[in-house]
């Protein structure tokens, strides 16, 4: 990570580390540590967005994921300076941020984790777009835990 990353400081977390958190660790570090590393909970990689087919030299000299996690590609190829990849983000701060999701499309942790957020008919919290209903395909990871692995994951995560 680039020493200035390393050298933010963000305020006070006031979440505890507690029993949920620890039972949540357990599930995040089964789950979604390949992506989301410690001690920065990035692999600072590139993913493919929607649709995107990266050129093979890139593949090669780039250090990107062969999958895509089904991000919408509006912004990353659409756009002037879209080239078709998203970086992977950082979890660090979660607790403090009000906008989840590449779009900012939900407002709460517990949200991407929703299985109703795929159907057609959902309301996303946060940034609706053109239509208010509308289902987010991305990022499905987490979406097949239990409601109590769910709960234990949030708790987790907000402590970071």
């Amino acid at each position: 990570m680039p020493v200035y990353v390393d050298s933010l400081e963000p305020p006070p977390n006031p979440n505890r580390f507690d029993e949920k958190a620890v039972a949540g660790k357990k599930i995040f570090d089964r789950e979604c540590s390949g992506c989301h590393t410690p001690p920065y909970y990035t692999n600072a990689k590139l993913t493919l967005a929607e649709g995107f087919t990266s050129p093979s030299e890139m593949m090669r000299e780039y250090d990107i994921l062969p999958v895509s996690v089904k991000t919408d590609p509006s912004a990353a190829l659409k756009t002037r300076k879209g080239t078709g990849f998203y970086k992977v983000p950082s979890l660090r701060g979660l607790w403090y941020r009000e906008r989840y999701l590449h779009d900012g499309s939900v407002t709460s942790l517990e949200e991407p984790f929703n299985p109703g957020r795929l159907d057609a008919s959902f309301v996303p919290s946060g940034f609706k777009g053109t239509d208010e209903h509308r289902a987010l395909a991305s990022h499905e990871f987490g979406l097949l835990l239990s409601n109590p692995d769910r709960e234990y994951l949030v708790a987790f995560l907000k402590t970071l």
